[in-house]
């Protein structure tokens, strides 16, 4: 029986430090670089939501977020990434694949994308590597 418990012990132990994974020094970066964005976007009356989505970006790779999002409100993804990354672009698709129109900024190695849905649902948020080589990346999104 002592084996058993010894193996859920391990199996709890890795599942922890897998799921409670601290950002990289490079994801600490390019989140403060995003929040840096999408600062300005809350000058404008817009909400910066919790969370954020840190990664690496790869050349020729898509890195890929479902979110719901809703009709009426207005949305802006601010991206932030680090060197070696030189630019990085936002691009959004509804649920059915159909990439939508927003409006678009983009500085050395931030980016934003923003648009307000027609209608409520599942939508698509592309983040891709223009320039440069593998990198670290943060996404935020502010809302209103």
């Amino acid at each position: 029986m002592k084996p058993w418990l010894s193996l859920f012990a391990s199996i709890v132990t890795l599942t922890t430090s897998i799921v409670l994974r601290a950002d990289t020094d490079a994801e600490v970066r390019a989140r403060k670089d995003a929040l840096e964005l999408a600062g300005a976007f809350a000058n404008d009356g817009f909400n910066i939501r919790d969370g954020h989505w840190c990664g690496v970006l790869r050349p020729h790779d898509h890195t890929l977020i479902a979110l719901n999002l809703y009709a009426g409100n207005q949305y802006w993804f601010s991206v932030g990434t680090v060197e070696p990354i030189k630019k990085a672009s936002i691009t959004v698709f509804d649920e059915t694949g159909k990439q939508v129109t927003t409006e678009t900024y983009s500085n050395e190695e931030k980016a934003a994308a923003g648009f307000a849905p027609e209608s409520s649902g599942q939508y698509f948020v592309a983040i891709d590597l223009l320039e440069g080589e593998e990198g670290s990346f943060c996404l935020v999104y502010s809302y209103k």
